[in-house]
C-alpha cells in the first residue's frame, strides 16, 4: 500500500489555451498510466471540482512510496509536463503528501508535540 503521495492541483484554465488543456491533460493521463504500468507509481486518481468559488478545479492524486516520488518529482519528463501545465493552466502547484503508516507517524509526531507544549 502506498505510504506517499504528490497533489498535483490546478485552477482555472489560461483564456485562449483550452484546447491545449484537453491535450495536455490527456498527454498527462497516459504518461502516469505508464508510470502505473512500470511501477514507479501505484496509482493515481484524477479529480474535477465542482465550482464552489475557489481557485482549485482539479487535482491529482498519485500514489506510491516515498523514495520513488521523491525520484519521479525531479525526474526530466516529470519536470517538462509540470512546465507545460503551468503555461496552460493557474494556481498550478506540486505538493507532497503523507498516506497510511506515513500519515500515522505525522499524527503521532503530532501527539507528542502537543505533550510537549503541555
Amino acid at each position: 500500500m502506498a505510504d506517499a503521495g504528490l497533489f498535483i492541483g490546478w485552477g482555472e484554465v489560461v483564456r485562449g489555451r483550452e484546447t491545449e488543456a484537453i491535450e495536455v491533460f490527456n498527454e498527462t493521463l497516459a504518461y502516469y498510466g505508464r508510470l502505473a504500468e512500470d511501477g514507479t507509481i501505484e496509482s493515481f486518481e484524477p479529480v474535477f471540482l465542482e465550482p464552489h468559488g475557489g481557485d482549485l478545479n482539479g487535482f491529482i492524486l498519485i500514489r506510491g512510496d516515498a523514495d520513488s516520488l521523491a525520484s519521479l518529482r525531479v525526474s526530466e519528463e516529470f519536470t517538462q509536463f509540470a512546465t507545460r501545465a503551468t503555461l496552460i493552466v493557474e494556481n498550478f502547484g506540486i505538493v507532497g503528501a503523507d498516506l497510511a503508516e506515513r500519515l500515522q507517524r505525522q499524527m503521532e509526531y503530532y501527539t507528542e508535540q502537543i505533550g510537549a507544549f503541555a
